[in-house]
């Protein structure tokens, strides 16, 4: 399918991962005007200038996506710039493994859902509103597969993406009839050299590579997904 998000702005956070490269660039190709959201503006720049250099189609901002006052200015001065925002991909976020729960500290469980839920929750808060005053609008959440089952040792991870998916649902119930989309996706194990580096023996060609799911992320956020609200879609590629 060929996306067309011409005179539409969006926003993607984690702008400078790998998933978050990936779903920049996809969006830029079909037209788009992005709001690269990163922690230094330094890592943006050397990641994006050539390819989605800022002028009328490209804004580099930062934000502690933790703290609520920094999302706040930040998206104040998105929609300055921008008078709107059409769309928001929630791609910040991370892994790590852990400990037995007994075992795990206070700061890892912290850390965790900071990083995944409230992230998401705030974001999602900041941006809401100007989509409500223009009866339309996207949200697409980066949740995982590992949100669905507990698992040892990993207890705060998955609770932290099993959160993405209910806030997901629970903004879609309360959005749906404002003409507004939510949607998350489940990736399985994502292709990156992070990722090969921890598990050098296993088959990277099942694992599901960024530009797949940046293709889900599109399509969500499409009016292709008119229809689709509060949906968890897994991309597990053959894993």
């Amino acid at each position: 399918m060929i996306f067309d998000f011409h005179d539409q702005v969006i926003l993607v956070t984690g702008a400078a991962g790998n998933l978050g490269q990936a779903v920049s660039f996809a969006f830029y190709a079909a037209g788009g005007s992005l709001v690269l959201v990163g922690r230094w503006r330094e890592k943006l720049v050397e990641l994006f200038n050539e390819q989605i250099p800022e002028d009328e189609r490209g804004l580099y901002v930062t934000a502690d996506l933790s703290a609520e006052s920094s999302v706040a200015e930040m998206v104040r001065v998105v929609l300055a710039h921008y008078g709107r925002i059409d769309i928001l991909v929630n791609v910040a976020g991370g892994f790590t493994m852990g400990t037995a729960v007994h075992e795990t500290a206070v700061e890892t469980w912290d850390f965790m859902l900071n990083l995944n839920a409230r992230t998401t929750f705030l974001m999602s808060r900041a941006v809401i509103p100007s989509m409500l005053a223009a009866n339309r609008g996207k949200i697409v959440n980066v949740a995982a597969r590992a949100g669905l089952a507990g698992k040892a040792k990993m207890a705060p991870y998955v609770i932290s993406k099993s959160a993405v998916i209910r806030l997901t649902e629970s903004m879609a119930a309360e959005l749906k009839d404002h003409n507004i989309n939510v949607n998350c996706i489940l990736p399985g194990t994502i292709d990156t050299p992070r990722n090969r580096a921890d598990m050098p023996k296993a088959d990277f060609s099942k694992w599901v590579s960024p530009a797949a799911l940046a293709d889900v992320i599109l399509f969500l956020a499409s009016d292709a997904a008119r229809d689709v609200h509060g949906a968890a879609l897994p991309v597990y590629g053959c894993s």
